[in-house]
């Protein structure tokens, strides 16, 4: 399967799973309506364990703009793929979010407040301050591309495409983590962000997870839609990158 596909598949389960989780517990006439924090929690990192499972030998799944970003500043990752990552990624995340709706169009029509399915698609903050929601997402994600640097492999692509066990690194051999199983400790990671760091902002943590399903928001049709949030946007774009760059610099350091 082509790498650029298999982003695009990735990015799609997990928006399936974490955008389907949000909606069975936010929308009405659901039979999770009410069933909380911890519920949402564990259905994103039920996400990510699939995606990455499921897609990370065609294309590592990095299903993450930041996690592409931070692998490419860490020598891990060509640079000449990034930007293609980021589109396949993105337009994941708009396929994986209007799925959602499809399964769960009763409930939206049967959900008037505007707040609760923009949640759905997109992350907000619970208090806005602009500065204070930047920095939780810059350290939220910088401890998921810090620990993935550290507990799994992500998918380092070489330059002939192949897919690498092994890299160097300052003439060193460095391994590249536990192969397929590097789905379990990355999905446990992020339910442990979202259990610890997700309160203020919603941890998007991931710039296509917000932004290709917001474009799905501002697109797809339902009743009592209301504003997408576009001057909200770039915080889930601007920080998970800053924390991916400084996580992958700590990491070179290191």
């Amino acid at each position: 399967m082509s790498p650029i596909i298999a982003e695009i598949i990735g990015t799609a389960i997990l928006i399936l799973f974490g955008g389907g989780v949000v909606a069975n517990v936010v929308l009405n006439k659901t039979k999770g309506k009410d069933s909380g924090w911890i519920v949402i929690t564990w259905g994103w990192a039920m996400g990510v364990f699939v995606a990455v499972y499921a897609m990370g030998q065609f294309s590592g799944a990095h299903i993450n703009p930041a996690v592409t970003v931070g692998l490419a500043t860490a020598g891990l990752f060509e640079w000449g793929m990034v930007f293609p990552y980021i589109i396949a990624q993105t337009v994941g995340g708009f396929i994986g979010a209007t799925l959602v709706w499809l399964a769960y169009k009763d409930h939206f029509a049967a959900t008037e407040d505007e707040a609760t399915k923009l949640a759905i698609f997109s992350t907000s903050p619970e208090i806005r301050n602009y500065p204070s929601n930047l920095m939780t997402e810059v350290i939220g994600t910088f401890i998921l591309i810090f620990g993935i640097l550290y507990l799994s492999s992500p998918g380092f692509i070489g330059v002939n495409g192949e897919m690498l066990s092994t890299i160097t690194i300052e003439g060193k051999d460095v391994g590249l983590g536990l192969g397929s199983l590097s789905a379990l400790p990355v999905g446990l990671l992020v339910l442990g962000i979202g259990l610890s760091l997700g309160g203020p902002t919603g941890y998007a943590i991931n710039p296509a997870r917000d932004l290709g399903p917001r474009i799905a928001h501002a697109l797809l049709p339902f009743p009592h839609k209301g504003s997408s949030d576009w001057a909200y946007s770039w915080v889930p774009i601007l920080g998970p990158t800053i924390g991916a760059v400084i996580a992958a610099g700590l990491f070179l350091i290191l």
